[in-house]
C-alpha cells in the first residue's frame, strides 16, 4: 500500500484473497471441487453397503447351494433304502411264488410290509428332493441378488474414477458423467434391494 492508500494487487494476491473469500469469481472451480468432493463421499459411502451386500449375499448363495448339496444326498440315501427294500420285496415275491402253500402268507406278508415301507420311504425321499431344489432356487436368487449388488458397486466405482478425472481435468461433461453413472449405480443397487 501507497501513502496516499492505493494499493496495487499481484496475481498471487489476488488468488489467496479469493480462496480465503471462498473463491468466488473463480468460475465456479471452487464450487465444482466442493460438489464433486461430496458427491464421492456420499457414492463412496453407498459403494461400502452395496459391496457389503454383495459378499452377504454372495455368501448366503454358497451356503444354500451347500444345503441343498446337502439333502440331495439325504434324498440319494432314500432312494438307495428304497432300492434296498424293492430288492427284498422282489427276493420276498419269489420265495412265496416258490415255497409251499403253507408259507406263502408269512411271505405275502413280508412283500406287503416291503411295499408299505418302500411308500413310506418314497415320501421322506420326495419331501428331501423338493427341499434341496427350494434350497437351488434360493441359492439362485441370492446369486442374481450379489450379481446385482457388484454392478451396482461397479458402477458407482466407475463414477468415483469420473470424479477424479473431472477435478484434474476440471471438464463439466465429465462431471455430468459421474453423476449419471452414480444416479445408475444407486439406481441398481436399489434394484438389488428389491429383489429386481
Amino acid at each position: 500500500m501507497s501513502a496516499d492508500g492505493f494499493h496495487v494487487h499481484g496475481p498471487h494476491d489476488h488468488k489467496l484473497e479469493h480462496a480465503q473469500q471462498g473463491g468466488h469469481g473463480d468460475h465456479g472451480g471452487a464450487g465444482m471441487v466442493n460438489q464433486i468432493a461430496m458427491f464421492t463421499a456420499i457414492i463412496a459411502t453407498v459403494g461400502a453397503i452395496f459391496s457389503y451386500m454383495g459378499g452377504a449375499t454372495q455368501a448366503n448363495a454358497g451356503l444354500y447351494k451347500n444345503n441343498a448339496a446337502i439333502k440331495k444326498t439325504e434324498a440319494s440315501n432314500q432312494w438307495n433304502y428304497y432300492q434296498s427294500k424293492s430288492t427284498k420285496q422282489s427276493l420276498a415275491e419269489l420265495a412265496r411264488d416258490l415255497a409251499p402253500a403253507e408259507r406263502k402268507e408269512e411271505l405275502q406278508g413280508k412283500v406287503e410290509r416291503y411295499e408299505k415301507e418302500k411308500g413310506e420311504i418314497k415320501t421322506v425321499a420326495d419331501k428331501l428332493e423338493a427341499e434341496a431344489t427350494e434350497w437351488e432356487h434360493q441359492s439362485d436368487e441370492q446369486m442374481h441378488q450379489h450379481h446385482r449388488w457388484a454392478q451396482a458397486t461397479t458402477a458407482l466405482q466407475v463414477a468415483i474414477a469420473l470424479a477424479a478425472i473431472a477435478l484434474l481435468t476440471k471438464k463439466k461433461w465429465l462431471e455430468y458423467a459421474m453423476f449419471v453413472v452414480g444416479a445408475l449405480g444407486t439406481a441398481v443397487g436399489v434394484a438389488a434391494l428389491l429383489h429386481l
